[in-house]
């Protein structure tokens, strides 16, 4: 982001898309294949009703972009980013914008929304002003950096796109209040002129973010920009804050400008032409006074729209020969992929996948965990934790967290076969059932009265940790509610004859994580728990499942948005899972070794009931 002042775009720009609009989010990223980006412009959405990711198209080829349901975690999750189109509506356009130039990252925002309150605009102008922002709008489709950046759906469909030369940059720099006229403008530009390096829709409300002479003044300071061009409207007088520039030298370039509005004389009575601030409440804010005060003031004014293409082309044409204009070289036209129907006949075909994986590829030259070969997996001896932390939570985690995954898995591989996965998998293996067959059995009875514990115990002592809830005070509670706390009690061990694989958590815990806070707040509620009986101990379960809470808000590499999104899927119940299989698998193989036929339960063991 380190561009000179003049230059608000330039192809490493990236932007934020504030509310959910897809055909606007492709024809950016398409507008980036046509121009040769590296990257996508589009570095998030934000999409106040779900987050997730969207799928677009780069070319043939289909990229993720995140969606986030509140603004500050996609700024602060792409720090690059410094430009947010708003296409909010005028409801919610004053505060998202808002929140967007407050954020310190950015600096430039579009606000495509019309009917934003006049009131609301000013106070946006003011804020803006203050920080040294720009705003492009309100009521605008918004601008161009050819061969560069695009917002939105400026310079419409891609075959527009390549008609305008909107691709590669040219000598010209635009300005124009009108949004309808822009793409006439450019294509116009482009026959007359060689091109637009640069093109600003600044909105056609009374109070646009940031006024023509603001944009043409920073157009000036481009170096490459040659001439300048500009489209007013009746009404207002921003145009005479260009007549003001002109005399005083601060537009420099020459100056080709239209104010469109002449016909209104023929009207009998005041006539608005569209936009807000499209209307002449006096003879100084028509179109003819404008006109005449440009063309005094220095500026290549027209006689008529007609001729504003010629008057163009002569001004290129003179700047060609005074060697100020070299005319751009042409590369060639490039071709974006068209869409899966359009695209049938003529044999161009991209057809989106049924499935997402950001885990793992083996398209390449080698497996990929993560983006991670598998032989640096094995020579940094990353382990079956660094494996996990690959292919579940997407990061390299650093040792004592892989180890802590290693610790879980050997704690949960077998609980002896009294409990409900395994007697399952005994049952289904005496009856003859397949390997697969007969696990699957023991893991279907997974859930909350087996192995749900973990997950019930973690998210309770996060969300009453997080929410300062004494522990005492979470005791009668939950009493209260009935409920038994998750990871409370033991069937066999108590305060006195202690559970060998909690000691061992415990203190693996304490010496290794910066912050043990969740564990500590458990075990305050073991304190209290154990006073009424000795066996409402902290059990493995729960032990497991609050560790692993430490584990990610201490290390540093998780957001406290990732924690609780991890606690919300159940990873880890899925740590269980994973557990869980080994010693389900150990009791097929050891029923299967004995031969026993098909278990049936002894008549002394059944209760008939009437």
């Amino acid at each position: 982001m380190n561009r000179p002042d003049y230059l608000l775009f330039d192809r490493d720009t990236r932007a934020i898309i504030v509310n959910y609009q897809q055909n606007a989010v492709q024809r950016m990223l398409d507008f980036d294949f046509a121009c040769g980006r590296d990257k996508p412009s589009v570095a998030a959405i934000v999409n106040p009703t779900r987050g997730g990711l969207h799928k677009a198209f780069f070319g043939s080829r289909e990229v993720l972009i995140p969606m986030y349901r509140i603004f500050d975690e996609a700024a602060n999750a792409h720090p690059d980013v410094d430009v947010v189109v708003n296409f909010m509506s005028y409801r919610s356009a004053y505060e998202s914008s808002k929140t967007a130039l407050n954020h310190p990252n950015i600096r430039t925002v579009a606000i495509i929304a019309e009917g934003v309150p006049e009131r609301q605009a000013r106070k946006l102008i003011q804020l803006a002003a203050t920080q040294g922002k720009w705003i492009i709008g309100p009521a605008t489709v918004g601008g161009i950096a050819a061969g560069a950046f695009k917002i939105g759906n400026t310079g419409g469909t891609v075959s527009n796109i390549i008609a305008s030369k909107l691709y590669r940059a040219g000598p010209v720099g635009l300005v124009t209040k009108s949004g309808g006229m822009v793409n006439e403008m450019f294509n116009m530009i482009a026959r007359n002129a060689g091109g637009v390096f640069e093109g600003i829709a600044i909105g056609g409300d009374r109070y646009p973010g940031n006024t023509l002479v603001q944009h043409l003044g920073r157009m000036n300071a481009n170096p490459a920009i040659k001439m300048l061009v500009c489209l007013g409207e009746v009404g207002g007088d921003d145009e005479y804050l260009i007549v003001e520039a002109l005399r005083e030298g601060r537009i420099t370039k020459p100056l080709v400008m239209w104010v469109t509005g002449t016909c209104a004389r023929m009207f009998p009575s005041e006539v608005q032409f569209g936009h807000a601030g499209a209307r002449a409440d006096s003879d100084r804010e028509t179109a003819q006074a404008k006109n005449a005060a440009l063309r005094e003031a220095g500026a290549i004014v027209p006689e008529s729209f007609d001729d504003f293409g010629q008057r163009i082309r002569e001004t290129c044409e003179q700047l060609i020969a005074e060697g100020v204009i070299t005319p751009p070289t042409e590369p060639a036209e490039p071709r974006v992929p068209l869409d899966f129907l359009a695209a049938m006949k003529g044999g161009m075909v991209r057809k989106s996948t049924s499935f997402v994986s950001t885990i793992s590829d083996d398209r390449g030259e080698e497996l990929t965990y993560r983006h991670v070969p598998i032989s640096r997996i094995f020579r940094e001896e990353m382990g079956v934790g660094g494996v996990l932390s690959l292919l579940w939570f997407k990061k390299e985690l650093p040792a004592p967290s892989r180890k802590l995954l290693e610790m879980v898995l050997m704690l949960t591989a077998d609980h002896g076969p009294a409990v409900s996965g395994a007697h399952n998998t005994i049952v289904a293996a005496r009856a003859g059932k397949d390997l697969v067959s007969a696990v699957a059995s023991g893991l279907l009875t997974i859930g909350p009265r087996f192995g749900g514990a973990i997950d019930d115990a973690a998210r309770w002592v996060h969300r009453m940790v997080a929410e300062k809830v004494p522990p005492a005070q979470f005791v009668v509670e939950m009493k209260k509610k009935g409920i038994n706390i998750p990871g409370i009690g033991h069937r066999v061990k108590s305060v006195h004859n202690p559970d060998m694989r909690v000691t061992i958590l415990k203190e693996f815990a304490k010496a290794n994580f910066a912050s043990t806070e969740h564990l500590d707040y458990a075990l305050e509620v073991e304190a209290i728990t154990t006073r009424k009986k000795g066996n409402l101990i902290l059990n493995v379960d729960g032990c497991i499942g609050i560790c692993m809470v430490d584990m990610m808000t201490s290390s540093g590499d998780f957001t406290p948005a990732e924690v609780q999104d991890y606690l919300d899927i159940g990873v880890m119940n899925g740590l269980f899972v994973l557990g869980r299989t080994i010693g389900l698998i150990g009791h097929v193989l050891d029923q299967k070794r004995l031969k026993q036929p098909l278990y049936r339960h002894p008549w002394d063991d059944i209760a008939y009931l009437e």
